[in-house]
C-alpha cells in the first residue's frame, strides 16, 4: 500500500502514489516510551510548535499564511499507541495540478521545515511566555475532562484496572507534570525528539514519487539515531480493588467494566477477538446493546471496547443509578450466554459486515490510509484490505466462544450523584 524509505538510521519514509485525492497528504510520527513525565512535556511542546515558529512569530501570522496556501491544513497533536507516546504532525495540502500556482506543493514543504526545525527561541529556549500560556491551556484540557463524565469514568476504571502503567496514562500528560515544565527544559525535550525519537513520514497523493523523496531528504534533514526498543507487553499489574464506587454532582449513573483478555494486536487470534467484541458490544446489532438497553431498557447506552495493545476489554454504559445491580448483572450474562454458544448467525454476519465496512470506510480518505498502515505495518505479512476480511471471514462461532471464554471480569467502576449514593 505505501512504499516504505530509509531516510536515515530510525527514520523512515512510506509513500503511496494514488490519484484518489486531489490533495497531498502528509503526517510526521515521533515515537517514543510512554511514561507521564513524557506525554505532559510533549503535549505541551506540541501546542508552542504549533502557534508560532522564528518565520511566523504570533498565531496570527502563522495561521494567515497557511490561509494564503489556499488553505493548508498544519496541525500537531499527541496520542498513544500502545507503549509508545507519540507527537505527529498534520499537514493537508491542495494537488498543485489543480491550481493556477503550481509551486503550493513546495511552499508547504518549506513552512513543514519551519514549523519543525525553527522554533520561536529566546536566549536559547523557548518564549517563557509563550511556554507559560501554553502549559494553561494544556491544564484546561485534561482538567476539562471532569466535566464530560462518561470520559472521566473511562479514565477513572483504566487507572483502578492498570495503575501506572501506559494503559491508564493519558497522552496530555498530568497537571502535575506539567507544572514543572520550564522554557529551558520544553527546549531539551525538543532536542530529544528530533535527535532520539524513532521518525516515520508518511505521504499520500498524485506526486511524482522520486522527486518527493529527494525534496523530503533535503526539507526533513533528521539525522541517524538508535532508538530504544519498547516492549510491545509489559508486565501487567491487577487492580487493587474490583469494584469503586464513588460520586459526582451528576444524576446519570455511569458504569464502566473492565475485563482481561490473553489476546493482544497482532496476535494470532486478533481478529477472532476483534469479532468476539463485535459480538459482545461493538456495534448496535450486539448482545449489549439489544439486551441492556433495548429489550431490558436499564441504560441510555452501552457498548464495549477492544483495547487489543493493553489485551483489555472496556464494557461503557449510561444508566440509572437505581439499575446499577441489574445493569451489571445483565452485562455479566451477555458474556456467560456467549460462552454458553448463544450466537446467532445473523449476529456473527452483521459484526464481520460491519467490520469490513468500517476498515473500508477508513480507507476512502488520506488520512485514513495513513493511520491504518500505520497501525498494520510492524505486522508480519503486509497489509491488505482482501487479508484482513478473509481472516474475519474464516472465524467461526466456535472460535468466538473459545475467545469468550478467555475474558475475565477485572474490575467496575460505578460514577453516580451524591444525593443517589445516599438513599
Amino acid at each position: 500500500m505505501f512504499k516504505k524509505i530509509p531516510l536515515a538510521e530510525g527514520v523512515h519514509l512510506h509513500i503511496r502514489h494514488t490519484t484518489q485525492f486531489k490533495t497531498v497528504n502528509f503526517s510526521i510520527k515521533w515515537r517514543t516510551a510512554l511514561t507521564t513525565q513524557c506525554a505532559s512535556e510533549r503535549t505541551v511542546l506540541t501546542n508552542v510548535l504549533q502557534h508560532s515558529n522564528a518565520k511566523y512569530p504570533t498565531t496570527a501570522a502563522f495561521r494567515s499564511y497557511l490561509d494564503d496556501l489556499y488553505g493548508t491544513v498544519l496541525y500537531f497533536d499527541t496520542s498513544k499507541r500502545g507503549n509508545e507516546h507519540v507527537v505527529l504532525m498534520n499537514v493537508e495540502t491542495v494537488n498543485d495540478q489543480y491550481l493556477a500556482d503550481a509551486n503550493v506543493l513546495n511552499k508547504v514543504l518549506d513552512v513543514m521545515q519551519t514549523a519543525i526545525f525553527q522554533p520561536n527561541l529566546e536566549n536559547g529556549a523557548f518564549k517563557n511566555d509563550i511556554v507559560q500560556r501554553e502549559k494553561k491551556m494544556v491544564i484546561q484540557r485534561i482538567e476539562s475532562i471532569f466535566d464530560d463524565k462518561a470520559r472521566f469514568a473511562q479514565q477513572r476504571l483504566q487507572q483502578i484496572l492498570r495503575p501506572d502503567e501506559p494503559a491508564s496514562i493519558s497522552a496530555n500528560g498530568t497537571v502535575e507534570d506539567i507544572q514543572q515544565i520550564t522554557a529551558q527544559s520544553l527546549f531539551a525535550t525538543y532536542q530529544s525528539m528530533l535527535a532520539n525519537d524513532t521518525i516515520d513520514i508518511y505521504v499520500a497523493g498524485d506526486i511524482n514519487e522520486e522527486e518527493m523523496v529527494e525534496k523530503l531528504r533535503t526539507v526533513l534533514p533528521f539525522t541517524d539515531r538508535t532508538p530504544a526498543v519498547i516492549p510491545a507487553v509489559l508486565p501487567q499489574q491487577h487492580p487493587q480493588k474490583d469494584y469503586v464506587r464513588e460520586q459526582h454532582d451528576m444524576k446519570q449513573g455511569k458504569l464502566h467494566v473492565g475485563f482481561s483478555t490473553p489476546v493482544y494486536f497482532g496476535d494470532a487470534d486478533f481478529t477472532k477477538m476483534q469479532v468476539f467484541n463485535g459480538v459482545f458490544g461493538g456495534y448496535p446489532h450486539a448482545k449489549l446493546f439489544m439486551n441492556v438497553r433495548e429489550k431490558e431498557s436499564l441504560a441510555y447506552y452501552a457498548s464495549s471496547i477492544y483495547a487489543s495493545h493493553y489485551g483489555l476489554i472496556f464494557v461503557v454504559s449510561g444508566i440509572e443509578p437505581k439499575n446499577e445491580e441489574k445493569a451489571l448483572t445483565l452485562i455479566k450474562e451477555q458474556l456467560t450466554a456467549i460462552q454458553a454458544g448463544d450466537i446467532s448467525d445473523l449476529e456473527l454476519e452483521q459484526t464481520k459486515a460491519m467490520l469490513t465496512n468500517q476498515l473500508k470506510e477508513a480507507l476512502d480518505s488520506a488520512r485514513g490510509q495513513i493511520e491504518i498502515f500505520d497501525q498494520y505495518k510492524e505486522l508480519p505479512e503486509p497489509f491488505t484490505v482482501e487479508t484482513w476480511v478473509k481472516k474475519w471471514q474464516a472465524v467461526t462461532k466456535e472460535d468466538i466462544v473459545d475467545m469468550a471464554k478467555q475474558v475475565q471480569l477485572e474490575a467496575v467502576y460505578f460514577l453516580c450523584g451524591k444525593e443517589q449514593s445516599a438513599q
